[in-house]
């Protein structure tokens, strides 16, 4: 029996919408809800990223300012725009797209932001907030897998969730919130041996390897479901993590790609940049 596909669109779409209701009545409270993004450079993935964040703003009633620098700013002009941001009271939310520019230092300008302001969730602040079962804001990506667990009524207590990748915007904050959830988490990597017994066990498996078609059928546990985080580009297609025609043959779930983990990604930035508009971060 084919995996039953997760359709991450369709519940984006209601997400939005809810979230669009939300947006509305802090309006009508005088309070508009305000995304900053910057953008240095013109790497074209991330231009396609910041464009569909900008779209996303606007359908559901956000305000959206992009500040474009160029490839080759320097490390002080970065800093005193972030640091504007941060002061600015009118900005609820600090999105700095990555990659950034090889010449800047990525780690220091994300520890600059406003951990209040920090709707991407990479401030250490609130990865600490996260380590520690405090509230604070969640990298989108792991954040919307969950809401996606949560809207097929997959259960995750007790449950055995194996991620693999060890990023600190996917892999370890997954493995916090699944472990929140009560579920029992093994993270893997590039160094973990006999990997394929280990993803054989999950009844949940997270991939976020950026390896296209990585995770095999013979990986994954009859019935298991499967989440693809990855996005990778291949002769102009997009594909994710996940060998999609081998892995849907023996899944009880899984998120395609494209169609899947994407779009939840985007709602949560909305989710969170709310948030920071009515202090929940705080």
């Amino acid at each position: 029996m084919a995996a039953t596909l997760i359709d991450g669109r369709a519940v984006a779409r209601s997400l939005k919408e809810e979230l669009s209701v939300r947006a509305s009545e802090m309006i009508a409270r005088g309070v508009m809800p305000h995304l900053a993004v910057v953008l240095v450079g013109e790497n074209p993935a991330s231009q396609v990223y910041v464009r569909n964040k900008e779209n996303a703003c606007v359908k559901a009633g956000i305000r959206s300012t992009v500040i474009r620098l160029a490839e080759d700013c320097a490390q002080q002009e970065l800093e005193d725009v972030v640091a504007s941001l941060n002061a600015d009271g009118g900005v609820h939310g600090i999105l700095v797209q990555l990659p950034l520019p090889g010449h800047l230092d990525e780690a220091r300008v994300l520890r600059m932001i406003d951990p209040n302001k920090d709707v991407d969730g990479f401030h250490a602040m609130n990865s600490g907030r996260l380590m520690n079962g405090q509230p604070g804001f969640v990298p989108c990506t792991p954040l919307g897998v969950m809401k996606l667990l949560e809207a097929y009524d997959i259960p995750v207590r007790g449950k055995h969730a194996v991620v693999i990748g060890r990023s600190n915007i996917v892999g370890k904050p997954m493995a916090m919130l699944l472990l929140a959830a009560d579920a029992t988490v093994t993270i893997c990597h590039s160094r973990t041996q006999n990997l394929a017994e280990i993803t054989r066990q999950a009844d949940i498996l997270v991939a976020a390897v950026g390896r296209a078609d990585f995770v095999t059928g013979d990986m994954v546990k009859p019935g298991a479901v499967v989440i693809d985080v990855g996005i990778n580009r291949v002769e102009g297609k997009l594909v994710g993590d996940v060998d999609f025609e081998s892995v849907s043959a023996v899944a009880g779930y899984l998120t395609p790609v494209p169609g899947g983990v994407g779009q939840m990604t985007i709602a949560m930035l909305l989710a969170n940049t709310l948030d920071a508009a009515g202090g929940r971060g705080e």
